[in-house]
């Protein structure tokens, strides 16, 4: 069932217009700027920015996808038609070979040329960005996002940008008035907001620059010694990144780019160019940075992200969504650790959807997730969290199938399949590869303490009297009733509930232990609890 199934189109776009949750009010301000300044061209765009010099990590489809979220946001309160344009600097010069990818002398060889004209040292594109690219598009196909890929050395080579560089060389000293005070004096000398392609070396050259004939786009500058003259149109060309930011936000229309807080002074600057173009800056919101699991910053060059592949190997998509979605303008670690959280959280917010009122669910993520794809939220979701999903597998070892975890579950919630629950199928090899991947191989169980001993062979005694149907909530309160029994001296229940994940799990966190043991059956949960007096 989808939202417009459940509420009319005049009731989401009254809710959507008070709500207070990020993307509307981010899409509240294109409206806004639209308002005030109709566009000649008839839409609203949305624009992102990548540069293919390294690998795309998460970073990199998480500004598409907030994007998208905000232009669907956009979209439910106005009937201005709305394009996403993901662009790719991939004319940009290779400055540094990144870490992790093979053949890196071949790259060495390269440096400084631009990322088009460069081998794909995987062997298998037309060049290194072209394979760069590739991978973002097929990141974005997988999701569904609807966007229009834009490649920088196409429309430069197309003439499509020459009016736009043109003007360029027409405002050249006023570009310089901004940048220089910038720059350190040694960067000064040598900067300038255009970068010829050497016709011998094919480098994108970093030297100082004399405007000859703004009007035919012609530039005079010294190569290896020899002094040319040359055109900076068609690709003869490229501009510094922040002018060429503020190039594209003029010749292209932008009306909306979101931008990560490092690059908070060069919006300012590429702000200040775009006005002495004759165009304005975009809309957009600053958003705080991912971090690795050392609190550094994600960086292509190093391949510290986290791999889309990484992530849906051990989650699922919605998860990713929903993680990308949270706190936009709060610094957030990026890692294996982060994920199973993540899938628990999001089903929770799934699960309340249904039952909110519209600006309830305008504000929840699962509206966000969904409708940067296109669709509805689900009513439905696992029978079971990830989290128990995860102690099942744990105890059933690294070797554990996936036809041994369905015969589980199968006695948990009968009639569920695979077929009949294809997003608990996806976590069912999410969980098996993470277990496999990171939790079994630090599993350790501990031996209990004489007073944990005694209420675990307590607990053993109550289950032996229960139904093999016993339902979770009454084996849960079992479990409640012995943790504060003072026989067994627990000073605070959470202290029975960590000899518990430890002691049976080998964790120090853990499920509720009822909804475990129904899961894990009573007898081999017995068995875990023998093993355990065993010690």
């Amino acid at each position: 069932m989808t939202d417009t199934q459940i509420i009319t189109a005049q009731a989401l776009r009254d809710a959507a217009l008070q709500s207070k949750a990020w993307p509307f009010e981010e899409a509240r301000k294109v409206m806004k700027r639209l308002d005030a300044n109709p566009s000649a061209k008839g839409h609203a765009l949305f624009e992102t920015g990548y540069g293919p010099s390294g690998l795309p990590h998460i970073g990199t489809f998480n500004e598409v996808l907030r994007t998208t979220m905000v232009r669907r946001a956009f979209e439910a309160m106005s009937d201005i038609p709305t394009r996403l344009v993901a662009f790719s600097d991939d004319m940009d010069g290779l400055r540094k070979v990144p870490d992790n990818v093979p053949n890196q002398a071949m790259l060495t060889e390269h440096l400084g040329k631009p990322l088009t004209d460069i081998p794909d040292p995987f062997g298998k594109y037309e060049s290194f960005a072209h394979q760069n690219n590739a991978m973002l598009r097929a990141f974005l196909d997988r999701f569904g996002f609807e966007y229009e890929f834009v490649s920088s050395t196409e429309r430069y080579k197309a003439g499509a940008f020459d009016e736009a560089l043109r003007g360029v060389l027409r405002n050249y000293d006023a570009i310089m008035d901004i940048m220089l005070p910038t720059l350190r004096a040694e960067r000064r000398a040598t900067y300038s907001p255009v970068l010829p392609i050497s016709p011998t070396s094919g480098i994108v050259l970093q030297v100082p620059v004399e405007v000859v004939d703004a009007e035919a786009g012609l530039v005079r500058f010294e190569d290896e010694g020899r002094t040319i003259e040359q055109s900076i149109l068609s690709g003869g060309a490229k501009l510094q990144w922040k002018v060429d930011w503020a190039m594209r936000w003029v010749a292209l229309d932008v009306d909306y780019e979101m931008y990560g807080k490092d690059l908070t002074d060069s919006g300012v600057q590429s702000g200040k160019i775009a006005q002495v173009l004759g165009g304005r800056r975009p809309e957009g919101l600053i958003y705080e940075m991912f971090l690795d699991e050392k609190g550094e910053k994600i960086s292509k060059s190093k391949g510290n992200g986290l791999s889309l592949e990484e992530w849906l190997t051990y989650g699922s998509e919605e998860s990713l969504a929903f993680f990308a979605y949270r706190e936009p303008k709060s610094a957030k670690q990026l890692h294996i650790g982060v994920i199973p959280r993540a899938v628990d959280e999001y089903e929770q917010f799934r699960g309340q959807y249904a039952a909110q009122p519209i600006d309830k669910r305008l504000g929840n993520p699962a509206h966000h997730v969904h409708a940067a794809r296109g669709e509805g939220v689900p009513a439905e979701g696992p029978p079971v969290s990830y989290g128990l999903l995860l102690n099942l597998v744990g105890v059933m070892g690294a070797d554990a199938t996936q036809a041994q975890v369905w015969a589980y579950l199968a006695n948990y919630a009968p009639g569920v399949t695979p077929e009949s629950a294809p997003s608990l199928a996806g976590l069912v090899e999410n969980a098996l590869a993470y277990n496999r991947d990171f939790v079994a191989p630090t599993l350790k169980r501990r031996k209990p303490e004489p007073n944990e001993a005694l209420a675990l062979a307590e607990l053993d005694a109550q289950l032996v009297k229960l139904d093999s149907a016993a339902s979770p909530e009454d084996i849960q309160n079992i479990v409640y009733e012995i943790g504060k029994d003072q026989r067994y001296g627990f000073e605070v229940l959470r202290d029975w509930f960590k000899a518990l994940y430890q002691t049976l799990l080998g964790a120090d966190q853990g499920p509720r232990m009822g909804s475990f043991i129904a899961l894990y059956g009573i007898e081999n949960s017995r068995r875990l609890i023998a093993e355990a007096l065993a010690e």
